[in-house]
């Protein structure tokens, strides 16, 4: 009955993920046919497991009403119960190890259910930059050693495909964005046009470009520059990453960690020391305060 228990669990919690949206705070929902699945066919397999069970605890019950009375005691019975007892402190021992071993993998299944259906599921902020730290690679390297890796600043879908194929990827992205007298980023295509801005800085050059993000100002930024973030899923968590611009807002401009803005400026270039690079920096001519999106996170959906 465990396993109906822990199989039914599984299937109720991805379903309560799906009915209270919150499975968005996990999984890129490009691929949410995947936890669908997973509830349909953990469902169907606790349902196979109750009836199997079932049907054993009718079999047993049959059995022990066709038993009226106790069996004959043989000498062979007796031998058999002679036997069995000499064996009993040996069998004894290796069921308490294989129930404490149960025990154990049991609890472990448990654990994801129970905090999946009673945790709440918060949404990642300043506070996780804090505390994964702050890097930015150089636009020479990619994560191909380390895919899991969380990313920063600059989205890197590379390893993700052969050299080849990514090469053709970016320059038919770049296509769709490098005509464009200015670039307003939405959450649709948040992750795959930063990435291409990045891809190709000086192709973007004194463009206007435009997004939302939350303010960090951290402990490398100072002056009036504040940098504005997403965190993106390509896939899942396990590959999230908070992705956005470094931004020169203009002076006296007063802005809090976890501030929801909307900018609007050019690009350039600028040395950053913490860095050791130059990088991309949007020098902001318009910005407003925003409330938080109700999905604050974006995805990559092409």
């Amino acid at each position: 009955m465990i396993r109906f228990i822990i199989l039914f669990g599984f299937s109720f919690m991805f379903f309560m993920l799906h009915y209270t949206g919150d499975i968005n705070k996990f999984i890129n929902m490009k691929y949410a046919y995947l936890s669908i699945s997973a509830v349909v066919i953990m469902g169907l397999l606790s349902i196979f497991e109750f009836v199997r069970v079932s049907r054993e605890q009718i079999a047993a019950e049959k059995k022990l009403a066709a038993e009226d009375s106790p069996p004959d005691c043989s000498c062979h019975d007796h031998e058999q119960r002679e036997h069995s007892h000499s064996h009993h402190g040996h069998d004894h021992a290796h069921g308490n190890n294989t129930r404490t071993k149960r025990f154990v993998s049991y609890f472990i299944l448990f654990v994801p259910i129970m905090t999946g259906l009673f945790l709440p599921a918060y949404a990642l902020d300043s506070s996780f930059v804090k505390a994964k730290g702050f890097s930015f690679p150089s636009f020479e390297e990619n994560i191909a050693n380390n895919p899991g890796a969380h990313q920063f600043l600059k989205p890197d879908s590379s390893v993700f495909y052969r050299k080849d194929d990514y090469d053709n990827v970016k320059n038919k992205q770049l296509a769709e964005y490098i005509n464009r007298p200015s670039v307003a980023l939405t959450d649709a295509d948040y992750l795959k046009g930063m990435e291409v801005i990045y891809n190709t800085p000086e192709a973007f050059m004194g463009k206007t470009i435009s997004f939302d993000g939350f303010a960090y100002k951290g402990q490398q930024v100072d002056g009036n520059h504040f940098f504005v973030f997403r965190f993106g899923f390509i896939h899942c968590v396990a590959d999230s990453g908070v992705f956005g611009m470094l931004v020169e807002f203009p002076k006296n401009t007063e802005i809090k960690d976890d501030d929801w803005v909307r900018v609007s400026g050019k690009l350039t270039w600028e040395y950053y020391q913490p860095f050791k690079q130059t990088i991309p920096v949007l020098k902001v001519n318009e910005w407003r305060a925003i409330d938080a999106p109700k999905d604050p996170y974006v995805y990559r959906t092409t």
